[in-house]
């Protein structure tokens, strides 16, 4: 009897409840408003048709918002993919880690709109006759705004696992596999998910110019909030950018709730402490699908997939005393010699190309760049500065407390997202009218869209600083300057170099377009290499376009490799959760 009353008990169990419904009917939802607002998306396209105009009626924002997000949420797809491969390789391959860090130090230094000119062609070639090839090219360039920060992050928190988690991991045999899956990832997901929401908020800012593109003498205008930002800009209309504002807003409160609140709340999980934290993160998302029975079954069964395929796994074994290790070393020194000499070859080759394309310019002109060149890092380096010691308290001051980070996080998402060349008219009416120097207050609006690189990436360093070690501090009686020296700031440091750095390659960026800013017919330059470079692309000087963006990507790379990467290594080895 007590049986067969056992059994129906946990039949009961397994049947929905009321939550199943609406968890089914949430989700149900969002996969249908995702499949309708992505039914126009491989459209007949044909170059040198018309294609059908924007309009400003705000009637439409909600479908162009949906269309945005639903680029932006394919690009996030695509930017995890690569983060997790090109920061893994990044992070752990002898090899390939000297090739693809400064790749990606190149890589972010690069415009954005000279990834998309370059692929649009292409991405068309790819999809013959539909709409989806101009699409792709639209949701590559978003990509390019969201996967380096995103790479960095990772490629940070893998080179600063806590020594004891990685001795850990050898101590158990754990293969390469099974060590990424059950120590390495996890315990970068805390910083990366913050890293996301701003990649995600970052990516509103190009989106302008993604969902605008140009295909031959055809201006093709995707249905976006960023196009039809853009089209607002154009016609001056301040009523139709208030509502692509507010709709904006309302967008990132949306996705905030059902999206970035779970994940924060989440990752909340993985964080490497010995006590737990005083007020955790809550989701009313996870905690819907938390008292669910058929769709919470399911999805701790999916849950526990990879954990059961990394069992089946075969475990490292442990050498025996006096094994040698290094049986193949004279093969693996021969090895390292060839990678490198080829990797060496292509390098000369690159240049000696490079050196030819620019060789039509004249030498004293090729120095006057480099001379530019200064004046914009002159002008990065004091941005960073005064924005780290701005943002540095008050990521700190956040992260700490679980309270005001759920306050704070949708509204710190919708301030990285707000489009800082909204306020470009408004900087040239500011210093006309007090007879401003354009050298020295053009400059903040190169970090106006970057600055927040710092403020999310303190923000998770300083949420990641375990509860433990902020007891001790308290009962030794640590405050003031001295709880800054001995735990915030060597707490929050490798996260911070990770901002800083993104930053720096993003304030690069930004001086292309934040060095010549215009409204009517005023237009304010300064000197640097941005406005250089945005000058030569208006006239079509491509000589010295592919020079400017050389020099730049130049002066990226040695600050990384001379000054960056010494705080890199500064932070793996002093400054680690041990």
């Amino acid at each position: 009897m007590s049986s067969r009353a056992g059994h129906s008990l946990r039949e009961t169990r397994s049947l929905p409840n009321l939550w199943d419904v609406a968890a089914f009917l949430l989700v149900l939802g969002v996969v249908a408003l995702l499949a309708w607002g992505s039914r126009e998306m491989a459209a007949t396209f044909v170059p040198g048709k018309i294609v059908p105009s924007l309009s400003l009626d705000p009637r439409h924002l909600p479908y162009y918002a949906l269309r945005t997000v639903i680029r932006m949420g394919a690009a996030l797809c695509l930017s995890l993919a690569f983060t997790l491969t090109y920061g893994t390789l990044a992070a752990k391959s002898r090899r390939f880690s000297p090739i693809l860090v400064p790749t990606l130090d190149i890589l972010q230094s690069v415009p954005i709109l000279g990834f998309l000119s370059v692929t649009v062609t292409g991405f068309i070639a790819l999809f013959p006759g539909s709409l989806m090839g101009v699409e792709a090219a639209s949701i590559f360039a978003i990509f390019t705004s969201q996967a380096w920060n995103m790479a960095f992050s990772f490629y940070q928190s893998l080179k600063t696992i806590p020594r004891d988690l990685g001795e850990a991991a050898t101590l158990f045999g754990l293969s390469g596999w099974q060590r990424f899956w059950r120590v390495e990832a996890p315990f970068a997901v805390p910083p990366l998910v913050w890293n996301i929401m701003m990649s995600v908020s970052g990516g509103w800012f190009f989106v302008v110019a993604s969902e605008a593109i140009t295909v031959g003498k055809t201006a093709v205008t995707l249905p976006g909030i960023g196009s039809y930002v853009a089209l607002a800009i154009h016609r001056q209309d301040m009523g139709a950018i208030a509502w692509a504002l507010a709709t904006m807003l309302a967008v990132i409160l949306l996705y905030d709730q059902l999206f970035f609140r779970p994940l924060v709340a989440w990752a909340e999980k993985f964080r490497v402490e010995l006590s737990q934290a005083r007020i955790a993160p809550e989701s009313w998302v996870l905690t819907l699908f938390a008292r669910t029975r058929f769709l919470g079954r399911a999805l701790s069964l999916a849950g526990a997939l990879p954990e059961r395929l990394t069992e089946r796994l075969p475990r490292k074994r442990r050498p025996r005393t006096g094994e040698h290790r290094h049986r193949g070393r004279p093969a693996a020194r021969i090895m390292d010699l060839a990678w490198n000499a080829a990797f060496a070859a292509v390098a000369l080759w690159a240049l000696w190309k490079l050196a030819r394309f620019v060789s039509m310019v004249p030498f004293g002109e090729i120095l006057s760049v480099f001379g530019l060149g200064l004046a914009t890092m002159a002008r990065v380096a004091a941005l960073l500065i005064l924005a780290s010691l701005f943002w540095v308290p008050i990521g700190v001051t956040i992260g700490l407390n679980p309270r005001w980070t759920t306050r704070v996080q949708p509204v710190a998402q919708f301030l990285a997202a707000f489009p800082a060349n909204l306020l470009f008219p408004a900087a040239v009416v500011l210093i006309v009218r007090f007879r401003l120097n354009p050298e020295i207050w053009t400059a903040p609006l190169m970090i106006l869209g970057t600055q927040w690189y710092i403020l999310f990436n303190v923000i998770a360093g300083a949420s990641a600083i375990p509860n433990d070690l902020r007891e001790a501090a308290a009962n030794l009686g640590l405050s003031g300057w001295e709880l800054w020296r001995r735990l915030l700031l060597p707490g929050i440091f490798p996260s911070l170099v990770t901002g800083l750095v993104t930053a720096s390659g993003g304030t690069w960026n930004a001086s292309i377009v934040a060095e010549v800013v215009s409204w009517g017919p005023t237009t304010l330059t300064a000197t640097g290499l941005g406005s250089a470079i945005a000058r030569w692309t208006e006239q079509g000087d491509y000589p010295h376009i592919v020079l400017g963006i050389a020099v730049m990507s130049m002066y990226v790379v040695c600050l990384n490799r001379f000054f960056w990467r010494r705080l890199y290594l500064l932070a793996q080895t002093r400054y680690r959760l041990d």
